[in-house]
């Protein structure tokens, strides 16, 4: 019968378990709660103990599932853009009018909010220092993209006269962007009301004000 190897002393090796892999759920209820605090407390002044301690679990614990609170900041927005352009990419390659492409993006915006609350503040408040770090350098171009789609949409509702010729197209659209974003400072999921109902009373206030009466 075959012996099993030995090593130089003559024992036999015991065989390392292989790590196994974080549960889907479990990193994403981690990535979940990461997102909430680093959104009430700001990235710089929460620690990974922090995280562990709302996680219920300790700060080694932690580092089993994620190598930095750098990694989880960068997974928490990089999951919430990519799902934001999904959603954009499908409006703009839809070739809607200009106050139906409007509608839409709004509409997705208060969606993302309702799926990624925390991560929407984090991105408000964040961004722009985070920006100037290589590791970061997505959120610009992700800032960037999204200026071009909503510019551009404003811009074809000016020269198709769906929205008013004097309409200032820079002005509006930070208008427009702030006032959806800042919802994530006060939206709460499951609340009285859906996203696409906060998206439809907002929009009828907002398209009173730019689209160009019959």
């Amino acid at each position: 019968m075959d012996q099993p190897p030995r090593d130089h002393n003559g024992s036999v090796p015991t065989k390392k378990k292989p790590q196994v892999a974080a549960a889907p759920a479990r990193r994403r209820e981690l990535l979940d709660t990461a997102a909430e605090v680093f959104a009430e407390q700001g990235y710089n002044a929460t620690t990974v103990r922090t995280i562990a301690d709302h996680a219920g679990m300790l700060a080694g614990s932690l580092y089993y599932h994620f190598d930095s609170k750098e990694s989880m900041l960068e997974e928490i927005l990089r999951t919430f853009l990519d799902e934001l352009w999904d959603g954009y990419d499908t409006v703009l390659e839809s070739e809607l009018g200009p106050r139906e492409t409007l509608e839409a993006l709004v509409t997705e915006s208060f969606r993302e909010i309702d799926r990624h609350r925390a991560a929407v503040a984090i991105y408000q408040k964040e961004s722009r220092q985070l920006a100037a770090q290589e590791r970061f350098a997505f959120l610009a171009e992700s800032q960037r993209k999204f200026e071009r789609a909503w510019l551009s949409t404003l811009e074809r509702g000016v020269a198709a006269r769906v929205f008013r010729s004097d309409l200032d197209v820079r002005l509006t659209y930070r208008f427009v962007r702030d006032t959806v974003w800042v919802a994530a400072s006060w939206y709460r999921p499951g609340g009285q009301h859906s996203p696409e109902e906060i998206a439809r009373q907002y929009l009828s206030m907002v398209l009173d004000g730019i689209a160009v009466r019959a």
